[in-house]
């Protein structure tokens, strides 16, 4: 009886959402089971945190209205953990797979292309959302850091990153020859791009690097991810201005990918 009704209940799950779901489990389990890669994507921006709250102390900036040093911090390294994931270490793997023969594989595979994409989507969306729950946890109880003031707010500034730079990731994958120059070229135009927006430090508003900055999404994913932890009466939680810009960048990004993308190795 209970074969029966555990069979019957398969079959009203499309079969495209039963493949979507045995893809995303074994893409987590061969992240996972990466333990190396595991810990340079998750426990980096952990550990980041960590190391600068410790040596923030009570430290405040003067000109973000005496803020602390530490508030700035836990809002920053979740969008930190969230481009790490869907940019970094999506263009990485994507690479690597390409070039070592396994998604040409997979292509001619009885698995479905677009079940591959979404289901490397969603996994790579799961490691995300872990660090923006580890990393608001230890803001919360280890620096006494406040919650988003809007929750809403905060999971649409997600959802525009985690789509954003998923794009970003795969775009910048397809021009990148092979998987010895992966990891220094996602990593180089990856931690300039931080250092240019100010995740280490606080750029003042109306400094030349700060205007600079402006031209490229980083800055404005930290923006968007910090709005909804603003707590000054008048101060909106929705950071539109930087969403769109995040966003016009993603949809550059899938233009740039899906005219780009190859799934067979270029060494061939």
């Amino acid at each position: 009886m209970s074969d029966s009704t555990t069979t019957s209940r398969r079959s009203l799950v499309p079969r495209s959402v039963q493949l979507v779901v045995h893809q995303v489990r074994y893409e987590q389990l061969a992240f996972w089971l990466n333990r190396v890669g595991a810990i340079f994507t998750v426990v980096f921006s952990v550990l980041f945190l960590v190391m600068l709250g410790a040596s923030a102390g009570q430290s405040r900036v003067s000109y973000l209205d005496n803020m602390k040093l530490i508030t700035y911090y836990v809002p920053g390294f979740v969008a930190y953990g969230i481009m790490s994931a869907c940019f970094t270490t999506l263009a990485i793997n994507l690479v690597v797979r390409r070039e070592t023969g396994q998604l040409k594989r997979l292509r001619l595979s009885p698995l479905p292309s677009r079940v591959l994409v979404v289901a490397i989507f969603v996994s790579t969306t799961i490691v995300a959302l872990v660090q923006v729950v580890l990393l608001l946890l230890i803001g919360r109880f280890g620096y006494a850091v406040h919650f988003p003031v809007s929750w809403l707010s905060f999971a649409l500034a997600v959802l525009v990153g985690v789509v954003s730079f998923s794009a970003m990731g795969v775009a910048i994958s397809t021009v990148i020859p092979n998987q010895e120059s992966a990891g220094p070229v996602t990593s180089i135009v990856f931690f300039v791009l931080l250092f240019l927006a100010g995740l280490w430090f606080p750029l003042s508003p109306h400094s030349a690097l700060q205007k600079f900055s402006n031209y490229f999404p980083v800055l404005h994913f930290i923006r968007a991810v910090d709005a909804p932890f603003e707590f000054q009466p008048g101060v909106s939680p929705w950071a539109w201005h930087d969403l769109l810009i995040i966003a016009l960048w993603g949809a550059a990004a899938v233009i740039v990918a899906v005219r780009k993308f190859k799934w067979a190795p270029r060494r061939s």
